[in-house]
């Protein structure tokens, strides 16, 4: 007998014998007593035991025992995502008869949402939200396990499991993958620069600021992007691997080599204020004909398609060393509130989500890149010149770190990149300031 009927098989005869219901590992309805015991107690094999369902070594063998009454509520982003997501919601109750309520609620959003929605029995059963954010929802109690990690983990690409994981526990469902590359007009050049040297050459060939033309753009002081130069020195957010908080190597020699190098950008070819380098802005221009070169991530290409632009898609260029820019990559994942009073139900949808069938029509409605192994090869995806160019740049992309210190990161980053481009603050003097703004917060957090 597996391991899931053991656990119901001994939930049959406690209940014969009268004894709490939750002594049970199943089917337990009690919001409160769900999210107390979302942690578990795990077995020698590392899988969490003290949730119902939670047994992710017998994944795949049989259905789970789905709790009587159970209806689902679910957050996920606008647009072409959220008809994807009631496009799920649909099949999955056509299989199992369980009806699904779809809201939007974007994934940054939800998160923070959860905090008070969750303990208070209001929050979504499944909602999306980015892998960085599991290191706080996992310490917060606001998320279960992964009910099937053993079976996720194998379908799954690495990037995806570890940005979904936090302390060797897998929370997440992994939906997609993104990071960012360099779209170029290919009207405008005939063909992507394998550079820095060369896209410096041509965006000044370009460059005509009286008509508002230019040849790069990037949106400076988002360290979502400023990262991808520290990276590509060989500099680090956290040391091991990104997950020790108490090594910062972010004013290190390759940081401040990198900031060295954003400000080559700002002088050479892009000699505006950072304000005036808006994502809506270079958005338009490129849209327009007046971009050249524009980092950017696939959420962008349906809009340039719309707008007639001929364009392409390749990875950012080999820096001076050689080496190129180490773009962070984000995932996007289904995680299972603990408070829901159907952990088996929800936890089953997440899964049927991450399916195989599922995210290929994620890709069809959103072009979002898919993160199970299986459909690496699918000519679908394979075939398409922007996920193409994605996935060439994924492989020199690094998973944001998830630990809940990262959160200390974003803003004194973005300030230290801003005032070196903005005010010509000495880039190791503006890291220096940055580095201490951090430890100081992640010493407030311990």
């Amino acid at each position: 007998m597996n391991t899931r009927n053991k656990k119901w098989m001994s939930m049959v005869i406690m209940l014969v014998l009268a004894l709490v219901l939750a002594a049970c590992g199943g089917g337990n309805n009690n919001a409160g007593n769900t999210g107390s015991n979302a942690g578990g107690e795990t077995s020698s094999n590392g899988q969490n035991s003290g949730n119902a369902g939670g047994n992710a070594g017998d994944a795949g063998a049989e259905e789970p025992q789905i709790e009587e009454g159970a209806q689902l509520l679910v957050w996920d982003n606008s647009d072409a995502e959220f008809e994807w997501a009631q496009y799920v919601a649909e099949e999955f109750t056509k299989k199992y008869g369980i009806p699904v309520t779809v809201e939007n609620v974007t994934h940054t959003d939800a998160p923070g949402k959860l905090q008070t929605d969750g303990p208070a029995g209001l929050g979504a059963d499944v909602f999306l939200a980015p892998h960085d954010h599991t290191g706080n929802m996992a310490s917060a109690g606001l998320i279960l396990e992964n009910f099937y990690s053993d079976e996720i983990m194998n379908e799954h690409i690495d990037a995806a499991i570890t940005g979904g994981s936090f302390e060797g526990k897998l929370y997440g469902y992994p939906i997609a993958v993104e990071t960012y590359g360099l779209f170029y007009n290919k009207d405008l050049a005939e063909k992507a620069p394998e550079t820095w040297e060369e896209l410096f050459e041509m965006a000044k060939a370009f460059n005509d600021s009286a008509n508002q033309k230019y040849g790069f753009m990037y949106e400076v002081g988002n360290f979502y992007y400023d990262f991808s130069f520290i990276g590509g020195y060989g500099g680090y957010v956290f040391g091991s691997d990104n997950t020790d908080p108490n090594d910062l190597g972010l004013n290190s020699e390759a940081a401040v080599k990198a900031a060295q190098f954003v400000k080559r950008i700002h002088d050479e070819i892009l000699p505006i204020k950072k304000e005036d380098i808006t994502y809506d802005i270079k958005d338009s221009l490129f849209k327009e004909g007046k971009l050249l070169f524009n980092v950017n991530g696939p959420w962008a290409a349906a809009g340039y398609r719309d707008a007639g632009v001929n364009f392409g898609v390749a990875p950012l260029p080999k820096l001076d060393n050689g080496e190129h820019p180490t773009s962070f990559s984000g995932i996007k994942s289904y995680y299972v509130n603990a408070y829901t009073k159907y952990p088996e139900a929800a936890s089953l949808y997440a899964k049927f989500a991450a399916s195989k069938e599922m995210q290929l029509k994620r890709f069809e409605i959103t072009g979002q890149v898919p993160t199970r192994k299986d459909l690496s090869d699918d000519p679908t995806i394979k075939n398409d010149p922007v996920v193409s160019g994605i996935l060439e740049q994924a492989q020199y992309s690094i998973p944001m770190p998830n630990i809940p210190e990262m959160q200390t990161v974003w803003g004194p980053m973005a300030s230290a990149f801003s005032l070196i481009w903005n005010e010509n603050i000495d880039p190791q003097q503006a890291l220096d300031d940055a580095k201490k703004q951090i430890e100081d917060a992640i010493k407030l957090m311990q």
